[in-house]
């Protein structure tokens, strides 16, 4: 009989309600996409800053961060668990792997949300199902995705890693908007004009949303 079926969810003696009640204000989660250096988890930590400003509990969690442990990739698990742990369950960038780099983020983002924290995510993310599919998983109203947009043009000229002159290269294989696709929302319930407008501006953008959305008063 498989292990998972002697699963259970344990319910909280503390609701998420009495969360929210002492936190002053509802979880939820704050879904940044869009490509590498468009400016995702420049805005995203700007809010988080201009929240915790107002004495409201906020946390980021950062594409690049969370690849550092969660979500590590083979070559970090190697050197700590070993060539076969890293087979197993490191994570590369391949579609595959993509999915479920965004299946385990969007689970604990939902935690987050569910402990009345306003958790926002800084992810490439660039397949529109992987994005749906967390989006389905929390109750409606609770995911706001926010495509922060700026042209191929402008990213690759910041390029702060290296990275899209590596792609060009041949050195990068399957990096998003060169040689792997990138999804844009459909739907989003903000669209962030990045190509033009500084960070700052783009934060109290979300901010006014988030406002007018009654999220935040």
């Amino acid at each position: 009989m498989p292990h998972d079926t002697h699963v259970t969810w344990h319910e909280h003696s503390v609701t998420r309600e009495e969360r929210e009640r002492l936190n002053g204000h509802g979880g939820c989660v704050i879904w940044f996409t869009g490509l590498s250096a468009c400016g995702k988890s420049t805005v995203a930590n700007l809010v988080d800053h201009k929240l915790h400003a107002r004495g409201l509990r906020s946390f980021v969690l950062d594409g690049d961060n969370v690849r550092h442990g969660l979500n590590a990739g083979p070559g970090m698990l190697k050197e700590r668990h070993g060539e076969e742990f890293a087979k197993r369950f490191g994570l590369g960038f391949s579609a595959q792997d993509r999915e479920e780099n965004i299946r385990r983020i969007g689970a604990v983002a939902k935690l987050f949300a569910e402990a009345g924290v306003i958790a926002l995510t800084a992810f490439i993310s660039p397949y529109r199902r992987d994005r749906d599919a967390v989006r389905a998983s929390l109750k409606p109203g609770e995911f706001i995705e926010i495509f922060v947009d700026a042209p191929i043009a402008i990213c690759e000229a910041r390029d702060p890693k290296g990275l899209y002159k590596k792609a060009r290269a041949g050195e990068l294989k399957g990096f998003t908007g060169i040689d792997d696709p990138y999804e844009a929302p459909q739907k989003a319930e903000l669209v962030l004009d990045a190509g033009s407008k500084d960070a700052e501006t783009l934060a109290d953008e979300v901010l006014a949303h988030l406002e007018h959305a009654g999220i935040i008063r």
